[in-house]
């Protein structure tokens, strides 16, 4: 059986609940009461945790890409926009006390060192390394040395680059999830049969973050084995944002949710019986005992 890991007060594995992350990311944006409200809708509907991003804007970016022209209501280059969207220690601090009056966890992905410094001010519980640096190994090295849990996400990554990135990481207090890095998502690239195969090659838990429009596909990445599902969440997918369009919306996150947490009532013991409550269809119906 593959091993377990503990997010503040859960547990993250087979036999154990799904861990299901509500990624708001950068959908806030800008705005700590947009924030505040997604946080709300994640814990109303039953989701563990909620997850950020976390970038120091001048070290992620060059100069020349925060100087690209961009239109958006922070300014008129990249660099407006990037720094529009990023939270500083004033909302981190309004976050972390809202989070912990709700009883619901959370953490970021952080995209440099710096902004791994700027996390350990809150103590948050766990560590994301997006897909997009799973590469950089020194950043690898330096979450791992926080001694926090660690989710892997492998979207746009070869096996042999997973294997890698795990050389540097380990597999204790690790949790690897497959990913497509495409937003949103086609149906034909989701693979979920990739959960399949990490379950059997890694002794980790194995969980799924999804970037596609629907929320049955996370269903069966739960039923393939995934112990923890990821999926950004947006109040309005029509909203302004690179993210909103592979957000769910409150009320997909709902049903998501809803059938999650049905999944080990759907798939039953595997024993065929007779329930009770089919005795009186069968006195009524069957013509031959």
């Amino acid at each position: 059986m593959a091993k377990t890991v503990r997010i503040g007060n859960k547990i993250i594995g087979d036999n154990h609940p799904c861990f299901i992350i509500a990624e708001i990311g950068i959908n806030h944006n800008g705005s700590l009461e947009m924030a505040k409200k997604l946080i709300s809708i994640a814990h109303f509907f039953g989701c563990d945790a909620v997850k950020f991003q976390k970038r120091t804007v001048e070290d992620v970016y060059t100069k020349e890409e925060l100087n690209t022209p961009r239109q958006s209501v922070f300014g008129n280059t990249n660099g407006d926009l990037k720094r529009g969207l990023e939270f500083g220690y004033d909302e981190y601090r309004e976050i972390d006390k809202y989070c912990k009056n709700l009883g619901i966890l959370w953490f970021a992905s952080c995209w440099d060192k710096k902004s791994v410094d700027f996390m350990e001010q809150f103590d948050v519980c766990a560590y994301k390394i997006p897909s997009a640096l799973l590469t950089d190994i020194e950043l690898l090295k330096y979450t791992k040395q926080k001694n926090k849990p660690i989710l892997l996400s492998t979207g746009m990554s070869t096996i042999d680059e997973i294997d890698k990135a795990l050389d540097v990481i380990g597999l204790d207090n690790t949790i690897i999830y497959h990913c497509t890095s495409t937003y949103p998502s086609e149906n034909s690239e989701l693979n979920l049969n990739v959960i399949k195969a990490f379950k059997e090659k890694y002794d980790c838990p194995i969980g799924y973050s999804g970037h596609e429009k629907g929320i049955v596909s996370s269903t069966i990445a739960v039923v393939l084995g995934a112990c923890s599902v990821e999926r950004h969440i947006t109040l309005d997918r029509t909203l302004w944002g690179s993210d909103q369009a592979a957000s769910l919306e409150p009320e997909g996150l709902r049903k998501m949710v809803r059938d999650i947490r049905n999944v080990k009532a759907f798939l039953g013991d595997g024993k065929k019986v007779v329930y009770e409550s089919e005795l009186p269809i069968k006195k009524k119906l069957r013509k031959v005992n």
